[in-house]
């Protein structure tokens, strides 16, 4: 957002963006872990790519020289122990000031040519996040040979459009801006590669704004390895869409699942009460006992719902209080 007199100045606008384009408050967050043979080149194209903008690399515990080459490049190294992705990104976004803040990859397969247009809604406060959309222009189905990352990234995206109404163009993406108010107000909560899914819907169920960028994708160069592993970290990031849905959303996780149990409970329950009509008496006492502990746990599961949800409410408005603050401290 911006004061009134600045949305109402074009021209300050494009002095803003311009600025941005060149690198001017902007910081290029780079987290890394064993990418020797590709992040001083990352760096180097950053650098150039955005001049005036300072590029951090967060090397997490790498063995082979990362960031010793890094710094080498001219980036500003500092060094998260925790391993993980999610725990990298959430240092970075707590130690990082910045106005706009660019993440990418220290494998070099997004091209520091598109960072422009990345930051550029974000400097023109027309988009809270930016994505590096590799997916529409087709340029990851060529240059990636592993089909199950593809269905990964649509298996994902179908569950945030089915359960959020939000259709993203690639949900799994490195490639992404963010406002200053979107990185100071956003916990971290994820460790792993899943982190990525759960920037996404945050985005989403905080109502964001948010634009996708079509970039070039590349593969990663011969002697680079890909640290994700297909089925541990898709069956993690499956994990956090469950757990981000109960926590987000828990009417409508915890509606769900007691409109299961009830419907279990009856159909258990039926013959039961068929059983009785005719004769009058309970036969099948088991099936009688397990219906009614069915209708039960689906009352208590829509009860917690109605609990979580009122809780949840409260949390959002300490959030957008919040959101509030920092961007008044920001002079927005």
């Amino acid at each position: 957002m911006t004061d009134i007199a600045t949305a109402s100045n074009p021209a300050a606008t494009e002095a803003r963006v311009a600025a941005a384009r060149r690198g001017a408050g902007v910081a290029v967050l780079v987290p890394c872990y064993n990418e020797a043979v590709t992040i001083a080149k990352v760096v180097r194209d950053f650098r150039e790519a955005l001049p005036e903008a300072t590029v951090y690399v967060y090397d997490n515990n790498s063995t082979d020289g990362t960031a010793e080459l890094a710094a080498a490049a001219g980036a500003v190294v500092r060094r998260e122990s925790r391993q993980g992705k999610g725990n990298v990104v959430r240092s970075m976004f707590r130690d990082v000031d910045a106005e706009v803040y660019l993440m990418v990859d220290g494998d070099d397969t997004y091209p520091a040519s598109a960072a422009g247009e990345l930051v550029a809604p974000i400097a023109a406060d027309e988009a809270d996040m930016t994505v590096g959309d590799r997916l529409s222009n087709g340029s990851y189905g060529k240059e990636n040979d592993r089909p199950f990352h593809g269905f990964g990234n649509d298996l994902v995206r179908w569950l945030i459009r089915l359960i959020y109404g939000y259709s993203f163009d690639d949900v799994m993406t490195g490639y992404r801006a963010f406002s200053r108010a979107f990185v100071k107000t956003m916990p971290v909560m994820s460790a792993g590669f899943q982190v990525e899914t759960e920037i996404s819907i945050w985005a989403v169920d905080r109502r964001w704004r948010v634009a996708d960028v079509p970039v070039d994708y590349r593969d990663r160069p011969e002697g680079s390895v890909s640290k994700l592993s297909t089925v541990g970290d898709g069956m993690l990031v499956l994990a956090a869409i469950a757990s981000l849905f109960r926590d987000y959303r828990p009417m409508a996780f915890f509606g769900w699942l007691s409109l299961v149990l009830v419907a279990l409970g009856l159909l258990a329950g039926l013959p039961v009460v068929g059983d009785w009509l005719e004769t009058g008496l309970v036969p099948r006492l088991p099936s009688a006992v397990l219906a009614i502990a069915l209708v039960l746990c689906g009352a208590l599961s829509a009860t917690a719902g109605l609990i979580l949800d009122t809780v949840a409410k409260s949390h959002r408005r300490q959030w957008e209080l919040s959101v509030y603050q920092v961007m008044e401290d920001n002079g927005r």
